[in-house]
């Protein structure tokens, strides 16, 4: 998985699997659903990103054990 800010343009790209993209959604406002061929979700984008969160630069991974 790899999480990507870009400040210039305010968007948080998550790719969960590296597969070529298919098919997007924007299932809500500002909230891309990206899936490959099989209709597995490889990845998220969310625009206006400052705008949901306090700092879209910062990523903590917490583990559930």
């Amino acid at each position: 998985m790899n999480v990507t800010y870009d400040p210039h343009t305010d968007t948080l790209s998550i790719v969960l699997a590296p597969r070529t993209v298919a098919e997007s959604s924007e299932d809500k406002p500002g909230v891309i659903l990206d899936y490959d061929a099989d209709g597995r979700l490889v990845g998220i984008e969310i625009l206006d990103a400052s705008k949901s969160m306090p700092d879209p630069a910062s990523v903590n991974l917490k583990v559930a054990v």
